[in-house]
């Protein structure tokens, strides 16, 4: 393979690479920080690429707060107990998760606990098992 071939596929691979390591990479997106919150489901939203978790909360200052919450995508979270109805609006629910850094009401989810005690982990797919006991 010539240099000049080497050089052009190289360079084409890394600028088609660089977006997808952008969407991908949560070191830039979120804190270290993890925190719990108690609430109630607003939206739960089942789709491609990621589904979310919609939920309003109480603010420290007694006033109601939504937040939103990324996870994988449908396929990715399946095997760790979650469906399409796992939730529905009204249902109440603990998360804990990492906010984003720039203080939105936004973050990833860590850790979901159903209103019947059923606690449910959407990373387990890093960890090779399904769900948390």
């Amino acid at each position: 393979m010539s240099k000049r071939l080497m050089l052009v596929s190289t360079v084409l691979a890394l600028v088609v690479s660089a977006p997808l390591f952008a969407h991908h990479g949560g070191v830039t997106l979120y804190s270290d920080e993890t925190v719990s919150m108690q609430g109630v489901v607003k939206v739960w939203y089942w789709a491609n690429p990621h589904v979310l978790l919609s939920i309003t909360a109480t603010g420290e200052a007694g006033q109601a707060e939504d937040w939103v919450f990324e996870m994988q995508a449908p396929n990715t979270i399946h095997p760790a107990g979650f469906r399409k109805d796992t939730l529905k609006p009204g249902d109440t629910v603990m998360v804990e998760f990492q906010p984003v850094k720039n203080g939105n009401r936004n973050g990833r989810l860590l850790r979901l606990v159903l209103g019947d005690g059923t606690e449910l982990d959407p990373l387990s797919y890093r960890r090779g098992r399904g769900e948390s006991q």
